[in-house]
Order: C-alpha cells, then sequence, then structure tokens
C-alpha cells in the first residue's frame, strides 16, 4: 500500500508533536518535584481518558492510573491493564500532564498551561475517536463547558444528555480516588445506572 507524501508528514509532525510534549519544562519553576508529564497518546487511539492530573506514583513510575486510581478506573471500565495500556485503543490525556504537588486536602490542581499549550494540538490528531471519557469537574469544564453553577455530581446524573444523540460520545464521571469513596455510596445510581452503559460501549469498541 502506497503512503501519501501527506499522511507521512502528518505523521512526522505528530511524532514531533509528541516528543515536545514529553520534553515540556514550560511550568518547571512551579511544580514541586519539577516537570514530567505523563500521557498516553496514538493517532490510532478510540477512547480518550481525559483526567486531571498525575498523583505521586504515576510521577514516580511516569505510568498514567498505575495505583489506585487507576485499579478502580480499569475495574469500572471492566479491562486489564495490557488492554488499558494499549495506546492504539486508549489514549490518556489528563488537564495537566506533570505532578501538580501537594495541597491541605489533597493533590493541587492542574495546572492551566498545558492545556492552552499543548490539548488541542494533541485533540486535532485523535480523528478515530469513538468516546472521551471526562474524569473530574476539570477534564469535564473543558471538554462539556459544564456551566459553573452546576457540580459534577449533576453533570455525572445528566451524563445521558452528553452520550446520546451525538457524533462523540463524551461521558463524565467522577475521579476513581480512594477518597471519593464516600461519594460513590452516597451515589448508588452510578454503579446501577453509568457503569453498565461504560462497560458496553467500551466492550463494543475494544
Amino acid at each position: 500500500m502506497q503512503i501519501s507524501s501527506r499522511s507521512f508528514i502528518l505523521s512526522e509532525n505528530f511524532n514531533q508533536l509528541v516528543n515536545n510534549v514529553r520534553q515540556c519544562t514550560l511550568c518547571e519553576d512551579s511544580l514541586a518535584l519539577g516537570a514530567n508529564p505523563v500521557i498516553q497518546i496514538s493517532t490510532n487511539a478510540k477512547i480518550l481518558i481525559a483526567g486531571q492530573a498525575p498523583g505521586l506514583k504515576v510521577h514516580r513510575s511516569s505510568i498514567p492510573f498505575m495505583d489506585q486510581s487507576g485499579d478502580r478506573l480499569r475495574a469500572w471500565l471492566k479491562v486489564e491493564q495490557k488492554t488499558f495500556y494499549d495506546p492504539t485503543l486508549f489514549a490518556i490525556l489528563p488537564m495537566g500532564f506533570c505532578y501538580p504537588g501537594r495541597g491541605k486536602s489533597g493533590d493541587l490542581a492542574p495546572i492551566g498551561a498545558c492545556a492552552k499549550q499543548w490539548r488541542e494540538k494533541l485533540l486535532a490528531h485523535l480523528t478515530q475517536l469513538e468516546l472521551i471519557i471526562a474524569i473530574g469537574s476539570y477534564a469535564q469544564n473543558y471538554h462539556l463547558g459544564t456551566r459553573k453553577k452546576v457540580n459534577l455530581t449533576q453533570t455525572v446524573k445528566s451524563w445521558q444528555s452528553y452520550t446520546e444523540n451525538t457524533r462523540l460520545p463524551i461521558l463524565p464521571l467522577p475521579h476513581p480516588s480512594p477518597r471519593n469513596n464516600i461519594w460513590l455510596k452516597k451515589n448508588p445510581w452510578f454503579e446501577q445506572d453509568v457503569l453498565p452503559y461504560l462497560q458496553h460501549k467500551i466492550k463494543n469498541i475494544v
């Protein structure tokens, strides 16, 4: 099969873009442990996981969701690690690519410079997507344009409005962190209604 020069140029541009992202030090001075962008991406990816920012364990391993949150997320998706870490299936682009550091009540918010500098450029190459999973309010505000008056619970409860009658479904999820155990207990509808849809959708795609 002959590869067009345009396809070759796009591929070269994408590879250079990803290299630039991985070497980015834009926010170095604002990061407690320095810059270490952690992403997973391929132009063939079918599913985009848009999270918040890497945690400390992910910063140390440089593997996205290689922590307790990742264990729960994979259980929600009903996929094994081998499938989850296949970049031709799952692209993983948090709102902040580097570990932002620790605050009084958990990790700090993702630094917005990543989205401004890189996000649209990377998303432009993800032309094969069939589903976007927006985890947490930061990703939901970006991908859904969620109004400030609508909180995460209300957004996730309205999940069908973002997944039905649309070319590219976007499914809002709470963060799978153990810190959200109380939220999950207070909102049993999430596991009863949302997860079956999610698992069915993932099974059909992968």
